[in-house]
């Protein structure tokens, strides 16, 4: 499922994976359930974290 993607996500590639909106990515991320980094002030998400994330919902 995951083969295809790639290994660092920008937030809106993983809304489109996770089917959520932009509020409900940031809320994640700022909580740290979902992990991500930023460069800059762009965040960008592991394909682990995302697939992490969908395993504990």
């Amino acid at each position: 499922m995951f083969e295809k993607v790639p290994d660092i996500l920008t937030p809106r590639e993983c809304m489109q994976l996770l089917k959520i909106g932009k509020n409900s990515m940031l809320k994640y991320l700022h909580s740290g359930e979902l992990e991500g980094f930023k460069i800059g002030n762009r965040w960008r998400i592991y394909k682990y974290s995302v697939i992490d994330f969908i395993m504990r919902r």
